[in-house]
């Protein structure tokens, strides 16, 4: 079996390092926040090029203290795409605000700065882009836009460690931005975990209180603050991790290159777009296809496995039907929720692999 990724793979070739991390955090008696934590923090700020991160328990979590450091609240609409995991959305939710959705490019799978400014109201207060998949929105039309209208942008970078546009990194673009670290992500921790980085001191401060119960000192308490701080043994193995993260950007990218070459000539195959300006970091290489069913039960029977990401858009989830929204609001959404499948890629992935996959791809039967 070809796994979607190989986080087993990943752990063995760093196990000593982990080990040791791990091992020094249980020794030393102090697990939730600390050095480890604060040590990722100041190498992840660096590695993004801006001021300041703020570790915690989770992508969602990262993405609603953004919200609440940025006065997000009741009365404020916040506008995102319908495409991305549900937590984009839930996040502005668990701040008061109301999302509203705005279709995505076809071939970024990012919002459409083209539509963006019919989405806006006397109500609007950021944008969202969801640098999906790995490569980023294009930032420079939707900064035109935020500054034209008096908005703030949130980066979802979720799915974008290392990703860049003209030069500039992710999470470097907008007011603030949210990261994920769940296991399968670029860089991703040994359990759940997050960060939010931002060049505003304020905005620092703010989400440093929220994170921790709203303290400005202990038992002080300013804010109505959460509990999301992350925890060291986190800290530790993500600062450990983070070394090798241009590594295995590189590696997804030669991964890609080399689908890139053995598939081109399926026609009915769509491959995905790496835009000029852009370094897409391939969290997934998600490609397109009418008949992905056929083709994933046909890959499973080779021993390929491949996922989802996402087979039903956020306005089409039965929890979030409150919005108001209905099949046919964004057809470059639902078209892509049909028809996106997630083939294999991580770091360690080998050639021979990669050809396995393309060969069973390119059988007769799955070529129209």
């Amino acid at each position: 079996m070809i796994p979607l990724l190989d986080l087993r793979a990943q752990y063995a070739a760093l196990k000593p390092e982990l080990d040791a991390a791990v091992l020094d955090v249980l020794a030393s008696g102090a697990y939730i926040l600390g050095e480890p934590v604060e040590r990722f923090e100041k190498a992840f700020a660096a590695y993004c090029g801006v001021e300041h991160a703020i570790a915690v328990n989770s992508g969602t979590s990262a993405l609603h203290l953004a919200f609440l450091a940025a006065n997000i609240g009741p009365g404020d609409e916040v506008i995102t795409t319908p495409f991305t995991f549900v937590a984009t959305v839930s996040a502005i939710i668990y701040a008061g605000a109301t999302p509203v959705f705005v279709d995505v490019e076809p071939d970024s799978f990012a919002i459409d700065p083209a539509k963006v400014e019919a989405a806006i109201t006397p109500r609007t207060k950021a944008i969202v882009p969801v640098h999906l998949y790995g490569q980023m929105a294009d930032m420079d039309a939707l900064q035109s836009i935020a500054v034209n209208h008096g908005l703030v942008i949130i980066e979802d970078a979720c799915q974008a460690h290392g990703a860049a546009y003209h030069g500039h990194r992710a999470g470097s673009m907008g007011l603030s931005a949210a990261f994920s670290f769940y296991p399968g992500k670029n860089l991703g921790a040994c359990g759940e975990g997050g960060i939010v980085v931002t060049n505003s001191e304020e905005q620092m401060r703010t989400m440093r209180s929220l994170r921790d119960w709203g303290q400005a000192e202990r038992y002080n308490h300013v804010l109505k603050g959460f509990n999301y701080r992350m925890d060291a043994i986190q800290g530790a193995v993500l600062d450990v991790k983070l070394r090798y993260l241009e590594d295995w950007t590189e590696a997804r990218r030669a991964v890609a290159a080399q689908y890139r070459q053995l598939l081109s000539e399926v026609e009915s195959l769509r491959l995905p777009a790496e835009l000029p300006g852009r370094r897409h970091v391939y969290h997934v290489f998600a490609v397109r296809t009418r008949d992905r069913e056929g083709l994933r039960r046909h890959l499973a029977s080779e021993g390929v496995h491949t996922g989802l990401h996402y087979p039903i858009p956020v306005h089409l989830q039965k929890a979030h039907a409150d919005l108001g929204y209905g099949e046919g609001d964004f057809p470059v959404t639902e078209t892509l929720a049909r028809e996106v499948l997630s083939l294999p890629i991580f770091p360690e992935m080998t050639s021979r692999q990669i050809q396995t996959v393309a060969d069973a791809i390119k059988q007769d039967a799955y070529v129209l």
